[in-house]
């Protein structure tokens, strides 16, 4: 989007309450600068009257939650809608003078870069009434991935805090159905020890039908390795069954809200393009959807990976320090899956090919993971360009 294509720079620092919208003219000089209330037909009213004097562009700093309903009025208005990152945003604040944090300051900034620095805005899909439905579901569904950590963390410290051999046993499994029954059925350590073997067996068996054997048999030894009762031992026998039931439901909920992802994911023309690419799944598929969408507003590979936060940082001073440096910005839920997605990928030959060489050029694991991805970023922007699927290619020796 080019700056001689807009009359008018609409600046929105959305706030749940109001905005402060602040509009300038090609020139730099204000045109409007008022507080906005979250209201559709006052939004409408501002943005109509602005489009009088020609061409429009409002650029927001959350196209998301509270900042939605202006971004939509716009849309139906007719009028174009950015997105200025708020790490861009942070430094581009750094160039104005002044150290106040306004909201007032901020809708100046938001406008004054949309006129003069257009290549730090994204573009904004929240006309996509598809892509905004899975922006809900995943969102909710990483409030659960975060729940679900936080709980099966409280149940680890718990055993560990009581019976740390028993923590040894069941800790690395807490999230396995066997675990969270004998959990809910006997508690902790004195009701598992209380509780007959038949009655264990009985209790895993049909959820771990390979397994149950193997880990009753631990678990039997886990108990006999410690005689003494810890102080705290008798209301963790209260609290581990609730949390263990708590910890139940939120993975099932999470199996359903990754059922909705797949289904919304699925009726979305690009799905088949991102998850041929080996290592990328539903959850990663869809996270990479939201925030690069069809790769468009990306020129090359390399800006897809800065946003990401994937491509090295050159320091160099004179010849005393040089190298380079894992980038520390960028979009972190993106660097996320985009390393979810190549540690995922290891079992694909070509992937593992490079992974190994990366290994053997002295590298650790994780370093290699952030190349791989790195590299994956390239091909995932052509398949993206293209509307191409992946196309599994001999790898080359490590």
């Amino acid at each position: 989007m080019a700056p001689s294509d807009y009359a008018v720079f609409v600046g929105l620092d959305v706030g749940k309450e109001a905005h402060h919208a602040c509009a300038l003219d090609p020139g730099g000089a204000r045109v409007h600068d008022k507080v906005l209330p979250q209201s559709e037909a006052q939004i409408r009213q501002v943005l109509t009257r602005l489009a009088d004097r020609g061409r429009v562009l409002v650029v927001v700093d959350q196209p998301a939650s509270i900042g939605a309903l202006a971004v939509t009025v716009a849309r139906e208005v007719g009028i174009d809608v950015a997105y200025l990152p708020g790490l861009a945003m942070r430094r581009i604040a750094d160039l104005h003078p002044g150290n106040a944090k306004t909201d007032a300051r901020d809708a100046y900034v938001i406008a004054d870069a949309a006129r003069s620095m257009p290549h730090a805005l994204r573009r904004v899909d929240a006309g996509d009434e598809a892509l905004a439905d899975l922006e809900v579901i995943v969102g909710y569904d990483d409030d659960l991935a975060g729940e679900v950590t936080r709980v099966s963390n409280r149940i680890r410290g718990l055993l560990t805090q009581i019976h740390p051999a028993l923590e040894r046993v069941l800790g690395p499994k807490i999230q396995h159905q066997a675990v969270l029954e004998l959990l809910i059925r006997f508690g902790g350590p004195q009701g598992l020890a209380s509780a007959s073997r038949r009655q264990l067996l009985a209790a895993t068996k049909g959820r771990a039908p390979r397994s149950y054997e193997a880990l009753i048999s631990a678990l039997t030894t886990a108990l006999e390795e410690q005689t003494v009762t810890v102080p705290g031992t008798r209301a963790a026998e209260l609290v581990l069954p609730k949390l263990a039931t708590t910890l139940r439901e939120l993975l099932q909920q999470r199996e359903q809200a990754a059922g909705q992802i797949e289904e919304m994911l699925d009726a979305h023309p690009l799905s088949t393009v991102l998850t041929s690419m080996p290592g990328i799944g539903v959850r990663t598929g869809a996270r990479i959807l939201l925030e690069v969408g069809d790769g468009s507003s990306f020129a090359t590979s390399g800006h897809l990976a800065a946003y990401a936060g994937l491509a090295p940082v050159t320091r160099r001073s004179g010849t005393s320090i040089r190298g380079e440096h894992p980038a520390r910005g960028g979009n972190k839920q993106l660097k996320r899956a985009f390393f979810l997605s190549a540690f995922a990928s290891l079992s694909d030959p070509a992937s593992r090919a490079y992974y190994d060489r990366k290994r053997a050029e002295g590298k650790k694991h994780n370093a290699a993971l952030i190349c791989l991805a790195r590299r994956r970023t390239d091909v995932l922007h052509a398949m993206l360009r293209n509307g191409t699927l992946y196309e599994a290619r001999t790898p080359a020796a490590a």
